[in-house]
């Protein structure tokens, strides 16, 4: 699933009749570097959520082998977002993305899809501080010897993970943000992390675009 919903408020204007996922780094759109990544791991199906100007974003995609889950009537946030998505998705676990970010190096859903492994109830792609541009907040999470989770501000989330969706029952909650399961998941002990060795750019204001666009063309 490439989360596609939100309605991108800290870019500012760029996002007054553009979806976020629609704002171009390299020339091309956010929603474009992260379906070619999911392209070339060959995952699928692929489903979009849509609510800030879905037409657009539609449009755009009309050529791609997409299904689209509409939240046109109010905005779920990643959660909420992913649960009303499960009947689109399949069996789970399934596969999540952010499509605010660009990436250099490595494949990231293959690095995370060669790192799961069946005792995991959710896998989170992190990435060390050094290797991270455009990003404005503190690191979300460590990591103890066997690659559990806790909160701890070392490692950054790069919005890709694996996850069991049977958490997602548990939340009563209608829109809500994934940090909620992977608490519940965490103090089981199913929430784990592997690393990302490349390069990561986090797309969430104006001033992360030429960041994204010089580390692309390093």
């Amino acid at each position: 699933m490439l989360f596609a919903a939100g309605k991108g408020t800290r870019m500012g204007s760029l996002t007054n009749s553009c979806p976020k996922p629609m704002i171009k780094v390299a020339g091309k759109p956010l929603i474009d570097h992260a379906l070619q990544i999911a392209n070339a791991a060959k995952v699928g199906p692929k489903v979009v959520n849509l609510h800030y100007l879905p037409e657009l974003l539609k449009t755009h995609l009309s050529d791609d082998d997409i299904v689209f889950s509409e939240e046109t009537d109010a905005l779920l946030e990643t959660g909420g977002g992913l649960r009303k998505a499960l009947p689109l998705l399949g069996q789970s676990p399934v596969m999540t993305m952010n499509t605010d970010a660009v990436w250099k190096g490595p494949n990231p859903i293959d690095v995370i899809q060669n790192a799961w492994a069946p005792q995991m109830e959710a896998l989170l792609l992190l990435i060390k501080k050094k290797n991270v541009s455009g990003h404005l907040g503190a690191g979300d999470f460590g990591t103890d010897a066997e690659g559990r989770l806790h909160r701890e501000p070392d490692m950054i989330y790069t919005g890709v993970q694996i996850i069991r969706t049977d958490v997602l029952s548990e939340i009563d909650e209608v829109a809500f943000s994934m940090n909620i399961a992977w608490d519940i998941i965490a103090k089981r002990g199913g929430l784990y992390g592997t690393i990302y060795d490349g390069k990561w750019c986090d797309v969430g204001q104006p001033s992360s675009i030429p960041l994204a666009e010089a580390m692309l063309h390093v």
